[in-house]
């Protein structure tokens, strides 16, 4: 069997395709440019689900989103602190950017922002909102609810989305901490992969219609019942379990937008009305040696001793750090052929100018 081909493409090649592609089909260039780069910061970082695997969804998508061009998310209510914002039905981004941003100018002031708001969409990987305040010096934290794809513990029914947390802190020398995960035990996406390799998944990651453990990938696809964090009770799902509902108090509750049982599937034409919460604290309104402390901390956690066959201890973020570090030696963000085609035929589809890349040296990094 032929080894498949990998591609190399920069990280502002594919900033400017998914520009190119967004403007195409009408957004406006300012939103265009905060997609983009939402993209672009996905796949750097290793989670390619969630950058250029998702272009063709967000184009498809906006024809039913706020398509009037000088409108943007609004601020309906606020206090020093706090505001509360209907996203106008915008594009994701657009309006995790817009809350991020008001959120860190309140805590610059008070030392707290928080920012909650309704009527949003699918905003690409949480860490890119946590990560805008951290790069101020900030504390960042993200969540956001999504289509119920998760049983809660006992139950038969998905009620909970993937309902992501993203936490990011600076330490020194331009170190960090950077937590970004879902609340499920595993992505959809990985059974999906599972099931192109032909196994079945591990016991945990999902149940049957009865609630009982299932390792069938077949039905796991059709009917989308992933398990909370932790899998099933014995293994203390419900600790999972808690921590969905708690990202769905805070984006959806709070906000009045949907709750997860009741936004729609991604392909429906209905507005999502996602719930979102984006919070930024300020190290400096409490005990001062703050960026200290976190680096003593990371570097006492990545000192420790491996366990036997482990290289070494990581901490949240690392394994995105090294993905980033990976591309900038290469070159460009590393791509699986099949990935280049899909982007292909996107830009063929919508005559727009295609990806520019170049090819690969025999692929030594895994491509997710």
């Amino acid at each position: 069997m032929a080894a498949s081909m990998e591609y190399i493409v920069r990280r502002v090649d594919l900033f400017e395709f998914c520009k190119r592609c967004m403007l195409k089909v009408g957004v406006p260039i300012d939103h265009a440019i905060s997609l983009a780069e939402v993209v672009a910061d996905a796949d750097c970082r290793g989670h390619y689900s969630h950058g250029l695997n998702r272009l063709r969804f967000y184009m498809n998508s906006y024809q039913f989103l706020n398509q009037k061009e000088h409108q943007g998310p609004i601020v309906v209510k606020e206090t020093e602190a706090t505001a509360l914002v209907d996203g106008n039905n915008m594009l994701g981004p657009v309006v995790g950017r817009f809350c991020m941003n008001l959120a860190m100018r309140k805590a610059k002031t008070t030392g707290v922002g928080m920012v909650s708001a309704y009527r949003s969409n699918h905003f690409g990987i949480a860490a890119h909102y946590s990560m805008m305040a951290m790069n101020e010096g900030l504390i960042g934290i993200a969540l956001c609810n999504a289509t119920p794809t998760v049983v809660p513990t006992r139950a038969k029914q998905s009620v909970f989305g993937t309902n992501p947390i993203s936490v990011a802190a600076p330490a020194n020398n331009a170190d960090s901490f950077v937590l970004d995960m879902a609340t499920s035990t595993v992505a959809v996406g990985k059974v999906e992969l599972k099931h192109r390799l032909g196994e079945r998944i591990p016991e945990g990651w999902a149940v049957d219609d009865d609630g009982k453990a299932t390792t069938d990938t077949d039905s796991v696809l059709k009917t989308r019942k992933l398990t909370p964090l932790g899998g099933m009770e014995q293994t203390s799902g419900y600790k999972g379990y808690g921590l969905a509902m708690m990202v769905e108090m805070f984006s959806s509750v709070l906000s009045g937008s949907n709750t997860s049982p009741d936004v729609r599937h991604p392909n429906s034409q209905q507005e999502s009305n996602l719930g979102q919460c984006f919070m930024a604290v300020d190290p400096r309104a409490f005990a001062p040696g703050f960026e200290d402390r976190m680096s003593q901390l990371i570097g006492h956690c990545r000192g420790l001793q491996p366990a036997d066959g482990k290289t070494e201890v990581l901490i949240a973020g690392d394994p995105e750090r090294n993905h980033t570090a990976m591309c900038d030696r290469r070159g460009g963000i590393p791509y699986h052929e099949n990935q280049i085609h899909f982007a292909d035929d996107i830009a063929q589809e919508y005559g727009v100018e295609p990806m520019k890349r170049s090819e690969g040296s025999a692929p030594q990094d895994k491509i997710h």
